[in-house]
């Protein structure tokens, strides 16, 4: 299941569970989607390209699968991306779908 992770990597800005603000490559790296564009869309973890991070159900719909009994992540990862060094990585993929990196 998702992490949920509490705030972006690089600006450190806030992600609620419930942010539609948030967004994540296959490894659950999570960047706002101002950062996402800074990034042009390059994750600079892994290279990959970011989709919309689903919300987590608040209420107890069916099977305890909810927010309440699977709690987002409180674990800050705060990595600043250096956009110089980004860029140069990024400029090899950037062009690249995400499916075809």
């Amino acid at each position: 299941m998702l992490e949920l992770r509490p705030t972006c990597e690089n600006c450190n800005k806030p992600l609620k569970p419930e942010s539609t603000d948030a967004m994540i490559c296959t490894f659950e790296c999570t960047f706002c989607r101002a950062c996402v564009n800074a990034l042009a869309n390059v994750c600079p973890n892994c290279g990959g390209g970011f989709a919309s991070r689903p919300q987590r159900p608040v209420a107890n719909w069916k099977g305890d699968n909810f927010l309440g009994r699977y709690p987002a992540s409180a674990v800050v990862k705060h990595r600043p991306v250096d956009l110089g060094t980004h860029g140069a990585f990024a400029a090899q993929l950037k062009e690249r779908p995400p499916h075809q990196r």
